[in-house]
């Protein structure tokens, strides 16, 4: 990777900061509507305690309903895609689970298991669970016919087939999935904090809207963004260091 290719990323989002701090001033925006950049992030300074204990709780309720969803996503991506019968018949359930909208589902979760960190774990697992099973079983599923014929003529059994050839063929698509699936769980538990939670990021932004604090509401934005980002970035060397085969040229940057 070149350094402009290193530094673009940073180029950009200090541009988009400039941006929107400059339209602010200049369009003379009211704070209430969109503050600009330096009031969210006077915001931050000024309500870090507050804002550092939230984020932890978010932060470690995402990781809880994160590695559920990797565990039982793995089975069953591995489960699903090893059979073409069962593909067929669990693929429509998990689409249509996943069209659910969880902002819905989190009213059912808290008449089961109350307000706190049960929904907006379980929350976390349910919005980030599916593009692990897709990815997995997709992985599984386009495996080769004909790859798969010769290894059994050469005497493999099934079950060899899927664990020496179907499953490091899946762990691209695994690995990828992962970048996708951390990100979304942060949204489901912020999700499940606004609607009802007591605690962490979602209800400290939803407390903060209800004052009219909107440069809070943005520097809780801003803190989410950057622990999805951060989790990205480090399941992005995660997947360089396992699955580093599986790219190739400028696709390894």
């Amino acid at each position: 990777m070149t350094a402009r290719m290193k530094l673009a990323p940073w180029i950009a989002t200090i541009g988009l900061f400039v941006v929107w701090e400059l339209a602010c001033r200049l369009f003379d925006v009211p704070e209430f509507v969109l503050p600009a950049p330096s009031k969210a992030i006077a915001a931050l300074i000024e309500y870090w305690h507050a804002i550092w204990q939230n984020a932890f709780y978010t932060f470690w309720v995402t990781l809880v309903g994160f590695g559920l969803a990797v565990v039982f996503g793995l089975a069953l991506g591995l489960v699903t895609g090893a059979s073409a019968l069962v593909y067929f018949a669990i693929y429509p359930m998990l689409v249509g689970f996943n069209s659910l909208p969880k902002v819905a589902i989190v009213p059912v979760l808290v008449v089961w298991f109350g307000i706190g960190t049960i929904p907006a774990v379980l929350t976390a697992f349910t919005i980030s669970f599916f593009p692990i099973v897709v990815n997995v079983a997709t992985g599984l599923a386009t495996l080769e016919p004909e790859l798969r014929d010769v290894l059994r003529s050469l005497g493999a059994r099934r079950i060899d087939v899927l664990l020496k050839v179907g499953v490091p063929r899946s762990m691209p698509y695994f690995f990828a999935s992962l970048k996708v699936a951390v990100t979304l769980a942060f949204v489901g538990t912020v999700i499940s904090e606004t609607v009802a939670g007591n605690a962490g990021m979602g209800h400290l932004m939803l407390t903060a809207s209800s004052s009219f604090r909107v440069p809070l509401v943005f520097a809780g934005l801003l803190v989410v963004a950057v622990m999805g980002v951060g989790m990205y970035a480090i399941f992005a060397l995660i997947e360089r260091r396992f699955v580093g085969w599986a790219f190739r040229g400028a696709a390894t940057a």
